[in-house]
């Protein structure tokens, strides 16, 4: 029996890149346009799904109502109200997954792997519980303690031997509320962050990176950010090109690494939008071989992770190269981390001639014909 092309419809932001680009692949491999679903029907309680529909979860970003609706605050640029974004998404998406059962549509992205993706603390030990690489943390697992302040940082970065380490919002993304943080003694604390303060003492993300250069102000920071949860990982000193820092984002679609770029920066914080910028995967790939490292091995770390979350067609996952490019671990699985225009997938992949959007769009087109092959036999 011939199998029927799936028919797309995306909760995403009306107009965003995001859709933008899903669309053009959607429309690139002869489907008819996907429906968007916006954000704010959803936060509403307007939205609806249409028998034998995939439906896919895009990110809520880049919309101020979205934010208020989400965070509470109506600053977009602001840092506060992660915990309550939180609990607002989780919610949100667990009623898209429950209006699409009902609609009899197929979801793309499971509530309870996202659930995870955007907690920081559960992430890191989901993933180290799979036998993935991860800096160590005193803040994952069964048990571990909460962080109240900078008073807990520096006792937790202490007893667990953690002369530099990052510290990050539990519910954060793209670098939202992170700081790099050095100690050498009493008093002797410096950091790097997005992070800034108004003139009213706010917290709010920068589109620059900053030096805080002594404990007091390190200390106000975190503190600041400490009630929406903070979590903690050790700073692993990372490969370099060229003098700069690198790491790279690997996307895996239904389980395969399809797609990477080389991230460079001269900061601890290699996020392009902070001013990093795309480096030579070419040249990562032959330093891996060169160190005594696997290329293979390197990617299949990153199929390890993303398996973690079996129920969610694409994740980004954050891949460190250790100096020498011979190790690496994964600091951080994305939910959305696909956005990475006119990147054409790796060799061997099966994705070769697509970007990400459009690997996904023929995973799920390969996905429904195979199940509905089977279902015909």
């Amino acid at each position: 029996m011939r199998s029927r092309a799936p028919r797309f419809a995306v909760v995403a932001i009306p107009g965003n890149r995001r859709v933008t680009l899903f669309q053009d692949a959607v429309r690139a491999a002869g489907l008819p346009e996907a429906r968007v679903v916006p954000w704010r029907a959803v936060l509403r309680g307007e939205a609806f799904f249409l028998p034998g529909e995939s439906v896919r979860i895009d990110s809520p970003g880049e919309d101020p109502e979205v934010e208020r609706l989400l965070r509470g605050v109506d600053d977009p640029a602001g840092v506060e109200g992660s915990a309550r974004w939180y609990g607002a998404f989780t919610g949100a998406v667990r009623e898209v997954a429950r209006a699409a059962a009902a609609a009899g549509a197929v979801l793309l992205d499971d509530p309870g792997d996202l659930a995870v993706l955007f907690d920081k603390r559960l992430c890191h030990a989901a993933l180290g519980g799979a036998g993935v690489p991860v800096p160590d943390s005193p803040t994952s697992g069964a048990g571990a303690p909460a962080v109240r302040g900078w008073a807990d940082v520096r006792t937790l970065m202490r007893e667990h031997g953690m002369r530099r380490a990052f510290v990050k919002l539990a519910h954060g993304s793209s670098a939202s509320g992170v700081l790099a943080v050095e100690t050498a003694g009493a008093g002797r604390v410096r950091a790097v962050t997005s992070v800034e303060r108004d003139a009213a003492g706010r917290l709010f993300n920068s589109l620059r990176v900053r030096r805080c250069t002594t404990e007091a102000e390190v200390a106000a920071v975190v503190d600041a950010l400490a009630p929406d949860g903070l979590h903690i990982e050790r700073w692993l000193p990372k490969a370099s090109q060229h003098g700069r820092a690198a790491d790279l984002r690997v996307v895996v679609v239904a389980g395969r690494a399809t797609h990477a770029v080389v991230r460079t920066s001269r900061s601890p914080m290699t996020n392009l939008h902070l001013g990093g910028r795309r480096g030579d995967l070419e040249a990562a790939r032959a330093a891996t071989e060169a160190g005594g490292g696997s290329w293979a091995a390197a990617l299949a770390v990153c199929e390890r992770a993303a398996g973690r979350f079996p129920g969610t067609l694409c994740v980004g996952v954050d891949l460190l190269p250790a100096i020498g490019w011979r190790r690496f671990a994964v600091c951080e699985v994305n939910a959305f981390g696909d956005l990475l225009p006119r990147l054409t997938g790796l060799p061997g992949s099966g994705a070769e001639n697509l970007d990400t959007y459009a690997a996904q769009v023929a995973a799920v087109t390969n996905r429904t014909g195979d199940h509905r092959a089977d279902s015909a036999r």
